[in-house]
């Protein structure tokens, strides 16, 4: 499972949302009367205690304690005691719960462990918590903290980092945590899985016996040389190693105590205990690795392996599969079809030997089956696998092979084997997580596109649907009718997942829209009203006003960018006819430090440049043109050559281009097309083209061919620059492009990052192009029932979407580009429709700049000051 989505999966079995808080599930410690003065604030997360009289500075050297299920009580206890009675100011996580997901496997590595976090006031104050705290919490269980130094043996860490939350843009645009440097500039506060000290920053005495031991740790002794890292997580590492008495190539298996928790409380190093125990008990068998050594280095374990030599299962996809190419051919695809078969049955050969010695693997994906020289089977990492008579259930698993709660011990296997049989051909079997009544669909297609045997997939199919309710397989016809009952089936959908109760989200959708994207048009409820309002799919006056009481007072950390906040929603409520509205999201977006946003139509100036001049016009405020005007010159004062960090319609040069297009349609300025013109180059620089002449985005170990950060997006500035001025390199590009958004299969049916918004690309070509139907007909392969309506998964296929980036409201659009009238699109591209539907309300005053809300701001964002 993708690291950043676990945490969001736990709340809800359909969508994605913030993990629940709630009081009972608190440490006890929160529970404690404090002394006269001092405030406790309950957070999502963390608790914070504040003294009566606070010293704390802005950043400096902050002190972490770690612990576990097993210290948790006494660290905090003993903390909290310790901190009271020397007035200072500290916080803590708010129950187990939230220390459990902190410290499970796919945690985030550098901020994992930390319980508590202390704020000393100053280097003097920082020596004394780690003597006398030190040696009060000594040894007391806690797992390292990877970004911290650990001082002595104990669960005590340091870091220096930002103590109030203030914010900068990084190298990539983006908004991150900031510290001051020694200039007294903001630059990002960097938490990476290692120790490092800012450039500026003497590192204090006390510390130094601390970094020396650290330092004194190395794997110079040992009779391995790692040569490379083959994959992280927050249990430890894997690496390619050699052993240097024999040259024989071994994988070194690394366990952290007390990190990586599994769903059953192993940690890293019981696991792979187990999993030494396992090999043990398997060695001989052809496809599984002996177990070789054993050793420990400082605090962590490592288990040596046989290395495999391979590939596993899931590299093959990329260059084998026939569905990527635009026209399939017979021949490649049977002879895929054969391949596939043989691995297959070299996986189930493997697997019915390992259960010939009493044991289930348990965690049976592509990612851990290996693909040998000569095609034979191979499987690796069997740190969950367990003796199948114990009936166990599965306690970390691949989302696309996880077994329902009725399957235990062998039967888990047994399971995942089928679902291989499905995402050998069809690599959509992430969608049984929300409803395994999919597979019969998903087996009917495999039989129309590929020579397998219908028996192989029916057993498959059989074995996934056990116990799960039958679902009529759904479907998009490209015709007037077809639209209609897509249309309302979609709506009907989104409208029934609305939570208008809610302050923090109005639709479902993206992990993202909690951390300040509620409001805007990629994750938030700006995108949904805009995709409902511009498909002709109705008016929701409710949700409109909420939008608008939320866009009025927005939330701390609500983004102002286009498609992450406040200009997204002050955009939509326009077109919605809501003036004043807008004008009073606009107006919280200039007060912000705006001039430091990025360089991106995603967040940054040039989405705040079309969308001020667009609201000059909607709303007669012909003031905000100048801001439009400031922020189009920042961005063409920071263009340089060579090619984007990020390219691509939303990060890259073709939203600057997209912003340089519009402007010079208004101003006639040939300048503004040169500039447009050079952003597409660096994007084009950063693209490489495939067997099939497919244009695609180089993000180095993969290619995008999507709107968001891929070729089509910046395909479609490709098009708005060549309707004005002709350019045979262009040309070349578009026809490039074309052929990437013209694959049968897409991983993701969403907008920004699959099917939907290739169909959306190239129903502004033609929608008669038999491609576009085929689009419209395959979006069904993704969509499941909702709420008697049908709605899509979003980001990863965990949970369903509803916003317009990833999930729902973004397919609507691209259905609509293809089969509505008139053809919306996206804001600020050439179909795009102005307002939708009657107009209750009338129109806007113009204000008056001194009128605008003024917001106290100190960041390119609204927020206020909060400890971190």
């Amino acid at each position: 499972m993708d690291k950043g989505y676990e945490l969001y999966c736990l709340a809800d079995k359909l969508f994605y949302d913030a993990p629940p808080v709630t009081r009972s599930t608190d440490f006890e410690i929160t529970q404690r009367d404090l002394p006269a003065g001092w405030e406790q604030i309950l957070g999502d997360e963390w608790v914070v205690y504040d003294p009566p009289q606070s010293r704390t500075p802005l950043q400096g050297w902050k002190v972490h304690v770690s612990g576990c299920a097993e210290s948790a009580a006494e660290i905090l206890s003993g903390t909290w005691e310790y901190c009271v009675d020397n007035h200072i100011e500290f916080k803590h996580l708010r129950g187990p719960g939230t220390l459990r997901m902190r410290n499970a496997k796919y945690a985030p590595r550098g901020a994992s462990g930390k319980l508590v976090t202390i704020y000393p006031e100053d280097e003097r104050e920082l020596e004394r918590v780690l003597a006398e705290l030190g040696a009060r919490l000594d040894g007391l269980a806690g797992p390292y903290i990877l970004s911290d130094l650990r001082i002595g043996s104990g669960p005590l860490h340091v870091r220096y980092g930002g103590f109030a939350e203030r914010r900068c843009l990084d190298e990539q645009g983006k908004l991150v945590a900031a510290l001051e440097n020694g200039a007294g500039e903001l630059v990002p506060d960097r938490r990476e899985p290692i120790f490092s000290v800012p450039d500026w920053v003497t590192l204090p005495a006390c510390l130094e016996p601390h970094l020396k031991a650290r330092a004194a740790t190395t794997t110079t002794d040992l009779p391995y040389q790692i040569t490379k890292a083959l994959h992280f997580s927050n249990g430890g590492g894997v690496y390619e190693a050699t052993d240097t008495r024999s040259g024989r190539k071994v994988v070194l298996k690394e366990g952290r105590p007390h990190a990586g928790l599994a769903a059953d409380g192993a940690d890293a190093v019981t696991r792979i205990e187990r999993e030494r125990d396992v090999l043990r008990k398997l060695d001989g068998i052809d496809g599984v690795p002996a177990a070789l050594d054993w050793f420990t280095l400082g605090e962590h374990h490592f288990l040596v392996q046989e290395f495999i030599e391979g590939r596993t299962l899931n590299t093959f996809f990329a260059e084998r599969h026939p569905m990527l190419d635009p026209d399939p051919d017979p021949e490649k695809t049977a002879a895929y079809t054969e391949w596939a078969l043989r691995v297959y049955e070299g996986v189930e050969r493997v697997v019915a030997a390992i259960h010939e010695r009493g044991v289930a693997f348990n965690d049976l994906h592509m990612f851990n089956v290996m693909v040998r020289p000569d095609d034979s089977a191979a499987l690796i990492d069997f740190e969950t696998a367990a003796p199948a008579s114990d009936g166990g259930r599965q306690t970390l698993a691949n989302p696309a092979f996880l077994a329902p709660p009725d399957r235990r011990g062998a039967d888990v296997d047994l399971y995942s084997l089928a679902c291989l049989r499905i995402a050998l051909f069809v690599p959509l079997t992430t969608l049984f997580v929300i409803d395994r009544g999919k597979a019969p669909q998903l087996a009917d297609l495999i039989a129309a596109n590929f020579p397998v045997p219908r028996p192989f997939l029916d057993e498959a199919v059989e074995q996934i649907t056990r116990g799960a309710a039958p679902v009529a397989a759904p479907e998009f016809v490209p015709d007037a009718r077809g639209w209609k009952r897509a249309r309302e089936s979609l709506s009907l959908a989104i409208r029934a997942s609305a939570t208008l109760e809610r302050a923090d989200r109005l639709f479902p959708g993206d992990p993202e829209q909690f951390d300040g994207a509620s409001l805007g048009l990629a994750h938030g409820a700006a995108g949904v009203l805009y995709a409902l309002g511009a498909t002709g799919a109705g008016r929701l006056p409710a949700h409109e006003e909420w939008l608008a009481a939320r866009a009025a007072d927005p939330r701390r950390g609500t983004g102002i960018g286009l498609y992450d906040g406040l200009l997204g929603a002050a955009y939509v409520l326009a077109r919605l006819g809501r003036g004043e509205d807008a004008l009073t999201a606009a107006g919280h977006c200039l007060n912000e430090r705006w001039e430091r946003l990025g360089d991106d139509l995603y967040g940054g100036l040039p989405g705040m440049a079309l969308a001020l001049d667009d609201l000059a016009d909607t709303t007669g405020e012909t003031s905000l043109r100048d801001e439009a005007r400031r922020a189009a010159e920042i961005v063409a004062g920071r263009a340089a050559g060579g090619r984007s960090p990020r390219p691509g319609l939303m990060h890259g040069g073709a939203g600057a281009a997209l912003m340089f297009v519009r402007s010079y349609e208004r101003t006639g300025d040939a300048g503004l097309l040169d500039l447009a013109a050079a952003a597409l180059r660096r994007d084009l620089a950063a693209c490489v083209t495939d067997h099939n002449g497919a244009l695609h985005v180089d993000q180095g170990s993969r290619v995008f061919p999507y709107l968001g950060r891929g070729s089509v997006g910046i395909g479609l500035v490709l098009d708005e620059y060549l309707a004005l001025r002709p350019d045979e390199e262009f040309e070349e590009a578009r026809r490039a492009i074309r052929v990437a958004a013209m694959s049968r299969y897409y991983a993701q049916p969403s907008l920004f990052g699959g099917r939907a918004g290739m169909l959306l690309y190239l129903a502004r070509h033609g929608r008669d192009d038999p491609r576009v139907a085929g689009h419209v007909r395959d979006l069904a392969w993704h969509a499941l029932p909702y709420a008697d309506g049908l709605a899509f998964p979003g980001e990863h296929m965990y949970r369903l979407s509803m916003d317009l980036a990833t999930g729902t409201a973004g397919v609507l659009l691209a259905l609509g580009a293809a089969l509505h009238d008139p053809a919306p699109s996206l804001p600020f591209f050439r179909t795009a429709e102005h307002r939708w539907g009657d107009d209750p309300h009338p129109p806007v005053r113009s204000a008056q700049p001194d009128e605008l809300p003024v917001v106290s701001s100190t960041a390119a964002t609204s927020i206020q000051p909060e400890r971190r």
